[in-house]
């Protein structure tokens, strides 16, 4: 985003354009000859309230694209995105975009299923609007739940191959009916029960990605009478996770620690890195959620930090301009929002990240909702230098 300077002498662009032309007496000046690299912005400003917009910009035609290539070098050293009006190779006015060599995928819940799509159709969709993969949700009911039998999950990884889609992730919400740190005895021990039967169901599924909630504090939407203390939280989550390493291994799935946007647990980089240390297992990483921590921090300051233990990642829009208060309309559609998404590729590719890119959302259109998956997967594709 560039720097709004103000304007020179109070003048604006509608008082400039409504003075007309210059006088004849009065020719526009040349560019300043002193130093031809950089843009007065102060001349600038002055010729447009002289001689209208018009004029300035033909003025200032020779040198922008100079100072505007060396300001993209400045923006894509430090992971900005350029300004407009500057060369931007992701509009391929410049030169070709930098390509990456991650995957995409989305999160099942960006579309009506399953009351109004099936699997297959869900399928079908990813592979015709150029996806790499799907995630896929585990429930109490359904194609990928508790209710599941071994034989119907393989059709699920059978349908997924024959339509030539992966399947990158598994992901559940009954983390959150069922913490694995409740204060309720009952629900910690569902909770167990159901994580250890979501290793089962990624492994038949053919997926080493399961997102893990490892617990909360607090569960703003979910309250118990009493928050879990923050040692008892962490206690109780390690035991958890403990628990499930031994099955994770014999199943080859890695138990990803999600960062979570309103739980209490967990809130800083060096706290996910102590928790996924403490276990120093290669079957514990962390799934990284952009949107998660986008209410108070930056993902782009996470990544670096956290580095090779991410391995999976959510891609999820969240715009700042919806202030400090919580609500699912802060998770926008994959560039309407104010994430760095220069910045956060970027980092993820220098800590050697070469995984999906899982975009998630909780709100499917009402109408069309397959335009969300194009409009996605376009998005995607500039992000990652597919497109110009």
């Amino acid at each position: 985003m560039s720097d709004q300077d103000p304007v020179a002498n109070g003048s604006t662009d509608s008082e400039a354009a409504a003075q007309g032309p210059p006088p004849a007496s009065r020719p526009i000046p040349d560019r300043p000859a002193e130093d031809p690299d950089v843009l007065n912005r102060r001349e600038l400003f002055r010729i447009a309230a002289l001689a209208g917009p018009l004029a300035a910009a033909q003025w200032a035609a020779g040198g922008a694209s100079v100072v505007a290539a060396a300001d993209d070098r400045s923006d894509a050293a430090e992971g900005r995105a350029p300004a407009y009006g500057k060369p931007r190779p992701d509009r391929g006015d410049a030169s070709a975009p930098r390509r990456y060599a991650m995957k995409k995928s989305f999160n099942l819940w960006a579309l009506p299923y399953p009351d109004a799509m099936s699997l297959a159709d869900c399928f079908e969709l990813a592979k015709q609007a150029g996806f790499d993969g799907v995630e896929i949700n585990f429930d109490l009911e359904g194609d990928v739940s508790a209710a599941s039998k071994p034989r119907d999950l393989d059709r699920v990884r059978e349908l997924a191959a024959k339509i030539g889609i992966e399947i990158s992730g598994l992901c559940s919400f009954l983390f959150w009916p069922y913490p694995l740190t409740s204060n309720d005895p009952q629900k910690r021990a569902r909770g167990r029960e159901l994580a250890a039967q979501m290793v089962r169901a990624a492994r038949r599924l053919g997926t080493r990605n399961l997102l893990v909630v490892p617990g909360a504090v607090y569960i703003p939407w979910a309250p118990e009478d009493e928050p879990v203390p923050n040692d008892v939280c962490w206690q109780r989550a390690t035991e958890a996770v403990r628990s499930l390493i031994p099955l994770a291994r014999e199943c080859n799935v890695s138990l990803n620690i999600e960062n979570i946007f309103a739980n209490g647990f967990l809130l800083s980089p060096d706290d996910m890195n102590r928790f996924v240390d403490q276990f120093d297992s290669d079957v514990v990483g962390i799934h990284f959620d952009t949107g998660n921590i986008m209410q108070y921090q930056f993902p782009e300051h996470w990544i670096p930090l956290c580095g090779r233990r991410i391995r999976n990642v959510h891609f999820k829009e969240y715009s700042k301009r919806a202030g400090t208060e919580f609500t699912l309309d802060s998770f926008r559609p994959l560039l309407d929002g104010t994430t760095n998404w220069p910045a956060v590729i970027a980092a993820l590719d220098r800590v050697g990240y070469r995984g999906y890119l899982t975009f998630e959302y909780f709100r499917p259109f009402p109408h069309w909702p397959e335009s969300l998956i194009y409009q996605t997967s376009d998005a995607l594709d500039r992000m990652l230098g597919r497109k110009a």
